[in-house]
């Protein structure tokens, strides 16, 4: 017993220098009180938790089980009648009343949070810029547009919206050919909010697979080829899409712009993420309009 008190008076001050080499250059004695109540606090639960420690490690290796046993036993070994610890008992109707305090009472549930702050004065904020810009003009749209682009989009898109060498999608045009074959190929299923259905893949084989692609690539210009009959039912007669059903194949419209946003996009240079709850639906119309000003579609 004496060497375990030895141990635990030589652990309890390794701790306490630990504590205090960690944390000392807070503990100012007499400047700062709540601070030296802090580190006095510290050391006192290091030396109430080694003291509690070795006082039940003493109990384990010295105390011997006594009582009344139970009638019931199993295999010849039985159980006592004895109470539970007292403070085992205070600590689990504490720990109970602690929970209730806490769901009823206790942070975050009815008190002050920055976080529920901030949101609130972000859907304040929202609703002021919604109502400021309601009717706001296409010129002023592309302005806003500019500026969410250049922190948003431009990153990945690059600041002038040409995919920095292929890595995202460039908006000098609406696709370009390897888009428009993987897709074909492959199906798409990108923007469920405004498309549901999402497009199924081999709608086109063969050269028709290459035909389309050059077509659709070059913006529907020229003479119509015979295989965009199979796009006709879903993308409409001019390609412009159909609500619901299929996105535009010419330009960044405002239904095609707010579908990726929301639902983020996979294709064949690789995945955008979903944008949805950072921008108002007055900056996404702005963004689609200032990302139909770089191409002209």
């Amino acid at each position: 017993m004496k060497s375990m008190v030895i141990g635990g008076i030589i652990l309890i001050v390794a701790l306490m220098a630990g504590t205090y080499f960690v944390a000392g250059d807070s503990f100012s004695l007499g400047e700062d009180y709540i601070n030296d109540l802090t580190m006095l606090g510290g050391f006192a639960i290091v030396a109430i938790t080694v003291a509690t420690a070795l006082k039940y490690v003493n109990q384990i290796k010295n105390d011997k089980a006594g009582g009344e046993l139970v009638e019931e036993n199993w295999d010849g070994i039985g159980e006592y009648t004895n109470p539970i610890p007292s403070g085992w008992g205070l600590i689990f109707i504490g720990s109970i009343i602690w929970m209730f305090w806490y769901f009823f009472m206790g942070y975050p549930t009815n008190q002050f949070s920055q976080i529920g702050q901030y949101n609130e004065e972000t859907l304040e904020y929202q609703a002021k810029f919604e109502e400021k810009n309601k009717n706001i003009d296409a010129a002023g749209l592309r302005a806003m547009g500019e500026s969410v682009f250049l922190v948003q989009c431009a990153p990945c898109h690059g600041i002038d919206g040409d995919g920095i060498d292929g890595k995202a999608q460039g908006f000098t045009t609406r696709m370009s050919k390897e888009q428009v074959a993987h897709i074909i190929n492959n199906g798409a299923n990108n923007y469920k909010t405004a498309f549901p259905a999402g497009m199924p893949a081999g709608m086109a084989s063969g050269a028709d697979v290459e035909i389309l692609a050059t077509y659709v690539a070059g913006g529907l210009k020229g003479e119509k080829p015979a295989a965009f009959a199979a796009c006709v039912s879903c993308h409409g007669e001019n390609g412009e899409g159909i609500a619901m059903v299929a996105p535009s194949l010419k330009s960044y419209n405002d239904e095609l712009v707010t579908a990726v946003l929301k639902d983020g996009k996979k294709g064949s240079i690789g995945a955008m993420p979903s944008f949805a709850g950072r921008l108002s639906e007055t900056q996404v119309k702005a963004v689609a309009e200032y990302i139909r000003s770089i191409g002209g579609n």
